[in-house]
């Protein structure tokens, strides 16, 4: 099978949606390798550019920046097309072609202007003003942090990717939630997986030399809810709790968050480490007790909080969107924007060792369960030779 994968922003920009596209293509490239029959000859094509980073030494071919007409040649020779998100170009050509083509849908694009289904400036939860035709609210919201005139282009263009959306061969949803939310016809869910790493050994009891080590791992933006995490440690700390907290990640939230931890007095308790890689973040990480995502907008899944369960961590989230939905019962929840419900389950798991490592027993069960790197890749490759032979 030849297979051709669109990401329109991909490495070596870092996110979650670049980081599940690259496990895909790689997972996809050595299928044949691992399991014998099934060839896929993968081919990556993004609109970043690769600065830096060497794609010859990638198991896949990838081609940068293509314009029309070589994306056009590149749909045509493929079998299959896997789209993540909602893409114009690349839609309109697979449909024009009737190529099988599925679009992964990582954010809410087919039914937002922001794609975040996240309310601007007043950085609430959007009830769905596009699904119910309120059209004014949308530009309302895109324009408080776009501009009109780039609000109304992300208005307009959402017409045609949910009319694409609509027409192309499947829409894989990456939780129930983000399905029930965009309402597409032709959908099916595929959990994100990621590679299995070993369990990581149990984090030391907490106590006045051994503080519980608490962490956020993920971009530093508004809708992850960051500044309600230091109004938690700030509690934290007035009721004689003993624990670190770092803030693992970068995003333009950074130096408010920064400012918000001194104007708190939070001192040494909190620290921001920045973008961590490879064998860096893999000390930081280890070190972890509970990983906290507080969330304030429906995440459609939550990357960080997978990686964590599969190492056997505690996790502690909002209970919003595919967030919960991931945890669910193999971590502790809490309701968005509710601090004091926040400190009482890190307090819990501070106060009772026990707990937080049988927390940690059960994430790692359910994440070995759902959200296995050669699960995810099976489920792919098999939906693609469905759409291919149809």
């Amino acid at each position: 099978m030849k297979l051709l994968i669109y990401a329109n922003d991909w490495a070596p920009t870092v996110g979650g949606v670049q980081t599940l596209v690259t496990l895909l293509a790689g997972g996809l490239a050595g299928w044949g390798r691992t399991h014998g029959g099934e060839q896929v000859e993968v081919t990556l094509a993004t609109q970043t550019p690769a600065g830096t980073m060497d794609d010859s030494s990638l198991p896949y071919r990838v081609v940068r920046r293509p314009g029309a007409g070589e994306l056009f040649r590149l749909i045509r020779l493929s079998d299959a097309v896997h789209i993540a998100g909602p893409c114009l170009l690349p839609s309109a050509i697979a449909l024009l072609l009737r190529k099988p083509a599925v679009i992964e849908h990582h954010g809410y694009q087919a039914v937002c202007p922001n794609g975040l289904l996240f309310k601007e400036p007043s950085r609430r939860v959007c009830s769905g003003h596009f699904a119910e035709r309120r059209y004014s609210e949308c530009l309302r919201c895109c324009s408080s942090t776009m501009g009109r005139t780039s609000g109304l282009r992300a208005v307009l263009l959402t017409f045609p990717r949910r009319w694409l959306s609509r027409r192309l061969a499947v829409n894989i949803m990456v939780t129930d939630h983000v399905g029930a939310r965009l309402n597409l016809p032709r959908s099916r869910t595929i959990y994100h997986g990621i590679e299995d790493v070993p369990q990581a050994g149990p984090a030391e009891s907490p106590s006045a030399s051994t503080p519980l080590e608490i962490a956020y791992v993920g971009r530093l933006v508004a809708e992850k809810g960051l500044p309600l995490l230091l109004e938690a440690a700030k509690k934290l700390k007035e009721r004689g709790v003993a624990f670190r907290l770092s803030m693992i990640g970068n995003g333009p939230q950074l130096q408010e968050l920064r400012q918000l931890a001194r104007d708190l007095v939070l001192g040494d308790l909190v620290t921001f480490t920045g973008d961590l890689r490879g064998a860096e973040l893999e000390t930081m990480v280890n070190k972890i007790a509970v990983v906290v995502m507080p969330s304030v907008w429906e995440e459609t899944a939550g990357l960080s909080a997978i990686e964590q369960m599969m190492r056997g961590r505690a996790v502690i989230v909002a209970d919003i969107g595919g967030l919960g939905e991931v945890v669910d019962g193999a971590g502790m929840k809490f309701e968005p924007g509710d601090v004091r419900a926040l400190v009482s389950c890190i307090q819990r798991l501070a106060g009772d060792p026990a707990f937080a490592r049988s927390l940690g027993s059960a994430a790692r069960e359910r994440a070995m369960r759902f959200f296995r790197h050669d699960s995810m890749i099976r489920a792919h490759l098999a939906l693609y030779w469905e759409v291919s032979i149809r």
